[in-house]
C-alpha cells in the first residue's frame, strides 16, 4: 500500500501537546506536601522536638504508603476496571482522559520523592534534638533514622532514568531490598518511640495509639502479600529464531486478556514482566512473547529454563484502554506485537494493525504470523528486512484513516512511541503507549 498521510487525518486542527498525566500526579503529590510543609512553617510546626519529630516521621511514612499503594497489582487492576466502565457514548475527552489510568504510577513517584523529603527533615531537626539530649530520643533511634535516610536517598538515586535503564537489575534490586529495610527499621524505630514513652503508658498502648505502628501494620501488609503468592512453575519454550522465544505455562489459572505477569529464574531478582497471551487453538494455558532485548532476555532464549518463577497477580496494561473506544488502531513495531496480540486474537470490536517487523515468519515463526493474519486479515505488516524502513507516523496516519478507527494504541521503543503519540494527540486523536514506569 502506499504510504502518504490522509488528508482526512491531516485535516484536523492541530493542538498543543497533552501534558502527561504521569506528570500531573506527580507534581500534584509534590506540591500537596509543599502546602502542608509551608503551613508548618507558617505555624512553627517544624521544631527540633519530640512531638514535633513524630508528627514529621508520621507524615513521612504517609507518603512512602502511598507510594507502594499504585505498585499493588490490584490497586492497578481495580483503577483500570473503574476507569473503563464508561460506555463509548461518553463524550471522547472524558474517555480519552479516563484510559490513561495506567499513568498512576505518577502517584508512587510523587509519594516515594515526599516521603523522602520529610525524612531528610526529619533527620534534620533530629541532629540537635539528640544533640541537645531531649527526652524521647536517644542514641538508637537517632541511628536508625541515619540510616534510613541514606536507604531512601539511594533507592531515589539508582531510580534516575539513566541509572534505571541502563543497570535495570540493579534499580530492581535496590528497590525490593533498600525497601525492605526501610519497612524493617521502620518497625525498630516504632518500637523505639513507644518504648520511650514509658512510664507515661504501657508499651502495648503506646504501639495501640500510634499511627505509625499502624501505617507499618499496613505496609507490610501490601509487601507481603504478592509474595504469599509465589510460585514455580514449568514452561515449555519454542524459539523460532535467536531473537524470540514463545514460552508456554500450563498451570495454573488462564490469566484475562490484557494483562501482564513478571517472571524470573531467580525469585530474589531479575524480574522482567511479559504480556500474557492465550493459548493457540486446541491448547491449554497461556503464553509470552519473549525477544532480545538485554542481558536477561538474550540468556533466557539462549539457554531457555525448564521452569520460572511468578508472583503477585496478573496486572492490566496500557491496551486495556480499548475498552472505551469503539474501535482501535494497534501499531506494534517489533517485539512489541506481544503487549498487543491476545487483545488482536480475540476482539470482537473490529480493532486493525500496523506491525512492523524484521521477516516475521524467520523471526517469530510460521504459527504466530498465520495467527495474526487469520485474526486480522487486514492487517498492515511492514517487513523492514524486503520493504525497507518506513516512515511509522505515515503509515500509522493512513491506517488509521482506512480503519475508521476513534483510537491509537501503539507498543515501540520509547522514541517511536514518543513521536507517534504526540502527533496523534497534537491531531486531536487520543494516542496511548508505554510510559516505560516499571
Amino acid at each position: 500500500m502506499a504510504v502518504e498521510a490522509s488528508a482526512d487525518v491531516q485535516s484536523k486542527p492541530r493542538g498543543r501537546k497533552r501534558l502527561m498525566p504521569y506528570v500531573v500526579l506527580m507534581v500534584g503529590v509534590l506540591a500537596i506536601n509543599v502546602v502542608v510543609f509551608a503551613v508548618g512553617v507558617a505555624a512553627d510546626w517544624w521544631r527540633p522536638d519530640a512531638k514535633s519529630l513524630q508528627v514529621i516521621l508520621a507524615i513521612s511514612q504517609v507518603n512512602l504508603l502511598f507510594a507502594v499503594l499504585p505498585r499493588q497489582h490490584w490497586l492497578v487492576n481495580l483503577v483500570s476496571w473503574v476507569a473503563t466502565r464508561p460506555s463509548t457514548k461518553w463524550p471522547l475527552k472524558v474517555r480519552w482522559t479516563l484510559a490513561q489510568y495506567y499513568h498512576i504510577g505518577g502517584a508512587h513517584i510523587g509519594g516515594a520523592l515526599s516521603g523522602t523529603l520529610w525524612y531528610v527533615l526529619y533527620v534534620a531537626l533530629l541532629a540537635p534534638a539528640w544533640l541537645d539530649g531531649q527526652p524521647g530520643i536517644d542514641d538508637l533511634s537517632a541511628a536508625v533514622a541515619l540510616v534510613v535516610v541514606v536507604v531512601l536517598l539511594t533507592i531515589c538515586a539508582l531510580a534516575a532514568p539513566g541509572i534505571r535503564t541502563k543497570h535495570h537489575d540493579l534499580f530492581e534490586a535496590s528497590h525490593r531490598f533498600g525497601a525492605w529495610t526501610v519497612l524493617l527499621l521502620g518497625w525498630v524505630n516504632a518500637l523505639l518511640l513507644a518504648r520511650l514513652q514509658l512510664p507515661e503508658r504501657t508499651f502495648g498502648e503506646a504501639l495501640a495509639t500510634s499511627p505509625l505502628f499502624w501505617m507499618l501494620v499496613l505496609s507490610t501488609t501490601l509487601a507481603v502479600w504478592p509474595w504469599l503468592l509465589l510460585r514455580k512453575v514449568p514452561i515449555t519454550v519454542e524459539r523460532p529464531s535467536d531473537h524470540a522465544a514463545i514460552v508456554r505455562i500450563t498451570s495454573g489459572a488462564t490469566p484475562p486478556v490484557g494483562t501482564t505477569r513478571a517472571i524470573s529464574r531467580n525469585p530474589w531478582f531479575g524480574w522482567h514482566p511479559f504480556a500474557c497471551v492465550p493459548a493457540a487453538e486446541g491448547e491449554r494455558g497461556y503464553r509470552m512473547v519473549v525477544s532480545r532485548a538485554g542481558g536477561w532476555t538474550a540468556d533466557f532464549i539462549d539457554h531457555p529454563p525448564s521452569h520460572v518463577w511468578v508472583r503477585g497477580i496478573p496486572t492490566v496494561g496500557v491496551a486495556n484502554a480499548k475498552r472505551l473506544f469503539n474501535r482501535v488502531l494497534y501499531v506494534t513495531t517489533g517485539s512489541g506485537i506481544g503487549p498487543a496480540l491476545g487483545h488482536l486474537l480475540t476482539d470482537t470490536q473490529g480493532a486493525r494493525l500496523v506491525w512492523v517487523t524484521r521477516d516475521p515468519r524467520a523471526t517469530y515463526g510460521d504459527d504466530l504470523v498465520d495467527e495474526v493474519e487469520k485474526a486480522q486479515p487486514q492487517a498492515v505488516i511492514w517487513n523492514t528486512t524486503t520493504q525497507g524502513k518506513p516512515d511509522v507516523l505515515a503509515l500509522t496516519m493512513q491506517a488509521f484513516d482506512d480503519s475508521g478507527a476513534d483510537a491509537v494504541i501503539i507498543v515501540s521503543n520509547r522514541p517511536v512511541t514518543a513521536r507517534i503519540v504526540g502527533e496523534m494527540e497534537r491531531r486531536g486523536v487520543p494516542a496511548f503507549g508505554p510510559i516505560w514506569d516499571s
